[in-house]
């Protein structure tokens, strides 16, 4: 009776596993919708301040005094790396593709001699890695993900990794996350923010893609001049890529939650009907002893 109570018990705790994880599926896949409509919405604009950088840099009039945000320092001894991951768990290995992504990346730059700092944003990276690189962590934030992602948040981020280029404390930055593809695929990027880096995925024109040289775009005149305007959208457009990868790793995280939990709750039912047949057997097999001492009972009378 006691292996039969043991079955019974759980069976019921199996079943409110599922219930929670049958709500959680319901609630990432309802905020998922809004979370990926934001992206798309932001991929354009992102897209096409890249491009516009990319055109004005190559028509910039003083080659050699191009901002720090677009060439860099001219050196790649500190090295700044902005991890965005996710502030909670439950959505399969959409943390654990960072962790490892961002480890990989921070060893091959700190064997190559260079002095590594990390930005954290999300709990989890900061909490995976902090074991191993916490003194190299200059700042761990958290609560500014979700459905509701602010640009002011992503300011900030790129205020502070201004602030760090010009004292001196940063010549390279890169930005690593997780790009959303589809409600079951995610892929982790790492891209460089300074210097500025236009992306060859086809979010942004390469610099060097004859689009860029041929037709309307290589007759745009700029009041005021290039290198004013290309000074003033620099800023603005660290902001943007930021606020882009936000977007990008909040609705990743979301569609890896409602995949993870949709498994867990197919794996939980599959559990459930394996632990009621074990129950039934043994509840059968215990039935038929006491009947056969009944009747063993009987006999001997």
């Amino acid at each position: 009776m006691s292996n039969l109570k043991a079955l019974k018990n759980r069976i019921k705790s199996v079943k409110s596993t599922q219930k929670i994880t049958s709500a959680m599926k319901l609630v990432a896949g309802a905020k998922l919708r809004r979370a990926q409509d934001n992206v798309e919405a932001a991929r354009p604009y992102a897209k096409r301040m890249g491009d516009m950088i990319s055109h004005i840099s190559d028509n910039a009039t003083s080659a050699t005094a191009l901002p720090p945000l677009l060439v860099g320092t001219g050196s790649d001894k500190q090295v700044l790396v902005v991890v965005v991951s996710a502030d909670r768990g439950l959505c399969g290995g959409f943390n654990a593709n960072i962790i490892r992504t961002t480890r990989r990346e921070v060893l091959a730059l700190q064997q190559a001699g260079k002095k590594v700092r990390l930005l954290m944003v999300g709990r989890k990276a900061a909490v995976g890695l902090k074991n191993e690189f916490g003194a190299s962590m200059v700042e761990s934030l958290d609560g500014i993900q979700g459905t509701d992602v602010a640009l002011a948040d992503a300011e900030n981020i790129a205020q502070s990794i201004q602030k760090m280029l010009a004292g001196g404390e940063l010549d390279k930055c890169l930005l690593i996350y997780n790009r959303f593809i589809s409600a079951i695929a995610q892929e982790v990027c790492v891209e460089s923010l300074v210097p500025f880096q236009a992306k060859p995925d086809g979010k942004n024109t390469p610099p060097d893609d004859k689009t860029k040289t041929t037709g309307s775009q290589a007759m745009y005149d700029y009041e005021p001049s290039s290198d004013v305007v290309l000074a003033s959208l620099l800023p603005r457009n660290l902001a943007i890529q930021i606020y882009a990868a936000l977007l990008e790793s909040s609705a990743g995280e979301l569609a890896a939650r409602m995949t993870a939990m949709d498994n867990a709750t197919r794996n939980a039912g599959e559990l459930i009907d394996r632990l009621t047949l074990d129950y039934n057997r043994t509840r059968q097999a215990a039935i038929t002893t006491e009947l056969i001492e009944i009747i063993s009972g009987a006999e001997a009378l």
